[in-house]
């Protein structure tokens, strides 16, 4: 159904883009975007890591 993307697609959804929220907006978009990828990232490594203490100490038991 969709194929590769080109640079012609692209290049039209930034345009889009940018007539939507504005040029000044954009770096205030990707920082949000950015802190909320690393928080998602950390929440997940802190669940495996619990779930990995939690596996550790019921072997030891």
């Amino acid at each position: 159904m969709f194929g590769s993307i080109g640079p012609t697609e692209i290049l039209l959804v930034l345009l889009i883009i940018v007539i939507i929220f504005g040029a000044k907006r954009l770096p205030e978009l990707g920082r949000a975007m950015g802190e909320g990828i690393k928080n998602f990232k950390r929440s997940l490594s802190s669940k495996e890591e619990k779930k990995e203490t939690e596996k550790n100490e019921k072997k030891e038991e």
